[in-house]
């Protein structure tokens, strides 16, 4: 027996970087970047899924490193550009609706006229690069839906509000650090106001169930 090593003592000692166990925000952060490179048409829509399922199961950092050695660095710009961070964006409309979604860049302040339409602000997928947004509202007859993701807090007690409703849907991540704090304030009369969390696909329930629980896969 003595001249035999157990398996724990020929594995001890310093381990290589890629051998190191990824945890769920170094697979959060692959994904992210893996989506930006799909949005630059880097990646197509195959690969970007293959992708995705390997980040979401990958279980040491080498695993993930593969998947976004072929992908320029993304984590200051949008679409390979300089981020490019407006003051103030103003949303006005009457009987339609308007839309801001995917990776757009959030501003310091946004002003939201909207009488007799719909407004959505999708966040899931924003590009966040200041800790506070004020929005204005003047929404009469309209609907407004603020789609976030963990870490957006929106505060909705501001407005002043007449036969208006106002709702903010649970968040299933309530405890992620806050990155983004919403403050609405202005006037909502006879209308909707709607916060609540993106949801996401069965595709991407399933895959992060199995990042979560890799023995149920077995």
């Amino acid at each position: 027996m003595s001249g035999e090593r157990s398996h724990f003592e020929e594995s001890a000692g310093p381990i290589a970087p890629s051998r190191l166990r990824a945890s769920h925000a170094d697979r959060e952060r692959v994904v992210d970047v893996l989506r930006i490179a799909a949005g630059d048409g880097r990646l197509t829509s195959d690969e970007l899924d293959d992708r995705l399922e390997a980040a979401l199961t990958a279980r040491t950092m080498g695993e993930l490193a593969v998947l976004t050695a072929d992908l320029p660095a993304v984590a200051r710009t949008v679409g390979g550009t300089p981020v490019e961070v407006k003051d103030v964006i103003r949303i006005e409309q009457q009987g339609s609706s308007a839309r801001r979604d995917g990776r757009w860049v959030v501003p310091r302040q946004m002003e939201v006229f909207s009488s007799w339409g719909e407004v959505t602000l999708d966040f899931s997928q924003a590009v966040i690069t200041r800790s506070t947004l004020r929005i204005d509202l003047d929404l009469r007859g309209s609907a407004l839906n603020l789609l976030t993701r963990p870490g957006i807090v929106v505060d909705t007690d501001a407005p002043a509000t007449g036969y208006a409703r106002i709702k903010t849907q649970k968040v299933t991540d309530a405890g992620a650090p806050v990155t983004l704090r919403i403050e609405l304030v202005g006037q909502v009369n006879y209308a909707r106001v709607l916060v609540r969390p993106q949801r996401r696909s069965f595709r991407q329930w399933l895959l992060r169930e199995r990042a979560a629980h890799p023995s149920r896969t077995g």
